[in-house]
């Protein structure tokens, strides 16, 4: 097997070109120095027989128009660099709307019209792009965590003051999760042209609540911390508030994405992956994330 593989020197790229390297895969690995893929196709594509697609601008906050060039503009050009190779496109469960709960999401529910950050706009212009394009597959995770993580966790762990962690809502609310390591068993899967074409919910065997997973990864890093919680509606306020505030160029500390995504639930349908991928993914697990 002949693979491209964009934002491979990232976390979710890396691990995809470090696991189909282990297989004896042929892999073509582009970051940005190597590839600025908002600039243009690339002018000397390998013959290969699929592109992975993990580059993306993931953020919650600053200006839209870069986020755009490299999750719109940046996904035309690799599609324009690969026309005849398989297509599969890591995208994210931030296409579904960010208002509402996701409980048990099925793939037909989004993309939707209304989006919180330029981020979920662009994701969800992404998928449209590959609207009708043959051999073509979409991937969405959600809250993808594991060894090199550089989101999720630098995150949480920001979030702490002193010894206190303020999450919004009860804590109670239920997630779906990713290990990226699922994620990667699912982008290889997808590369083979016997698997299905079409879009896939991606995500840990079984839903967590929010503090339960807090409370187990916090454990797992060796820290003591005390969870609180803020009502929702409270939460809302406080992050309209804080992005009101907040200067471009510096992200509040809590922001209404930020609050969509951890205070209501957010879960997936994951028949389709399981049936038609034959993904068996495992349960949700921090083991080893004191090294991560």
């Amino acid at each position: 097997m002949r693979i491209a593989v964009t934002g491979a020197t990232g976390f979710v790229g890396g691990a995809v070109a470090r696991a189909a390297s282990a297989r004896g895969w042929t892999v073509h690995g582009y970051g940005s120095a190597r590839w600025d893929i908002t600039a243009g196709p690339l002018t000397d594509p390998p013959p290969v027989d699929a592109v992975v697609h993990a580059a993306a601008a993931v953020t919650d906050w600053g200006p839209a128009a870069p986020v755009w060039r490299a999750n719109v503009d940046g996904t035309g050009n690799v599609l324009a660099s690969f026309p005849d190779a398989r297509f599969v496109h890591v995208s994210t469960a931030s296409v579904y709307d960010p208002f509402v709960p996701t409980v048990q999401a099925p793939e037909p529910a989004a993309p939707v019209a209304r989006y919180l950050t330029a981020y979920g706009a662009s994701k969800a212009a992404a998928e449209r792009l590959l609207t009708g394009r043959p051999d073509t597959v979409v991937l969405r995770p959600h809250a993808v965590y594991g060894p090199g993580d550089p989101t999720l966790l630098p995150r949480l762990l920001g979030a702490i003051r002193g010894r206190t962690l303020v999450l919004p809502g009860d804590g109670r609310t239920r997630h779906t999760l990713t290990a990226v390591g699922t994620l990667v068993d699912a982008v290889l899967r997808a590369c083979d042209r016997a698997a299905p074409p079409g879009v896939y919910n991606i995500g840990d065997a079984e839903p967590v609540a929010l503090a339960d997973a807090v409370s187990t990864l916090l454990s797992e890093r060796g820290l003591d911390v005390r969870l609180r919680y803020l009502p929702l509606r409270a939460a809302w306020a406080l992050a309209a508030l804080a992005e009101r505030l907040a200067r471009p160029a510096a992200p509040p500390r809590l922001t209404r994405y930020a609050v969509s995504h951890l205070g209501l639930e957010r879960t997936l349908d994951l028949t389709a992956a399981r049936t038609r991928l034959g993904l068996a993914p495992a349960s949700t697990s921090f083991a080893g994330a004191a090294g991560w």
